[in-house]
């Protein structure tokens, strides 16, 4: 946890060791990227306030997700500060929790985050193996490839890099279901494993940075329905042209 108040950081300190959980604590962002860059395979997730002394929560996060873009990442941020909630899930955050905080909402939404980013993980905590070949994806599209045991997702053959936990989670959802019209509330419901809470800002953070890393390899398969929400769709694309 990165957070300079002392008074927050103590009262997690006694939800976590609830938890049994082994909590570390950094005070400002030097320290903060500091402990991470120093380990950054031995920890398991990350809670980021975006106001900070020293280094700020956004460069924080930058250089956090500059080494590792898949370690699970909640920023805590005010309860006006909008503007910030959104860059801050534009710089790689799977999700946030608004100050003041319920120390038992903060811990569900970790418990959740935890569970998604496990998935892609051995026995050993290992990545396995990269392959292509389809046996190994549970879900074949006629462009896309993805796997929930490696966390790996291909377009024509292609890998889509870079995708943090919640991305693949996202692209998962709306490709295991094809043409199927997902409203923001229903995605928060599956994807966040948590219930739609009237803000959709999340859903749509997380779909423009999906689209960009689609974008990078292959034509766009993700569909606004306006009004509605998102679909996945790769029917009648040419893969062969530019994009």
């Amino acid at each position: 946890m990165i957070e300079d108040n002392k008074s927050v950081s103590e009262m997690m300190s006694m939800f976590f060791q609830k938890e049994k959980w082994d909590a570390h604590f950094a005070y400002d962002g030097d320290e903060g990227i500091e402990m991470f860059k120093s380990d950054p395979e031995s920890w398991d997730i990350i809670t980021l306030d975006l106001n900070l002394p020293g280094k700020d929560g956004m460069q924080v996060a930058k250089e956090i997700r500059a080494v590792s873009e898949t370690v699970p990442l909640i920023m805590l941020t005010a309860r006006d500060s909008e503007s910030d909630q959104v860059l801050g899930l534009e710089l790689g955050a799977d999700d946030y929790v608004t100050k003041p905080f319920s120390p038992i909402t903060l811990i569900a939404r970790l418990k959740a985050l935890h569970r998604r980013a496990e998935i892609g993980e051995d026995e050993e905590g290992n990545q396995t193996e990269k392959t292509q070949a389809t046996s190994d994806f549970d879900v074949v599209t006629e462009h896309f490839k993805l796997s929930t045991k490696t966390r790996e997702a291909f377009f024509d053959g292609k890998p889509v890099e870079g995708l943090t936990p919640k991305e693949f989670d996202l692209l998962h959802t709306l490709a295991n279901s094809p043409k199927q019209v997902f409203s923001r509330e229903k995605l928060l419901e599956l994807v966040w494993d948590y219930e739609y809470f009237g803000d959709e800002r999340t859903v749509d953070a997380h779909i423009k940075k999906l689209r960009q890393k689609i974008d990078n390899v292959g034509a766009q398969v993700i569909q606004t329905v306006w009004g509605v929400g998102y679909k996945f769709d790769d029917t009648g694309i040419d893969s062969t042209t530019e994009v």
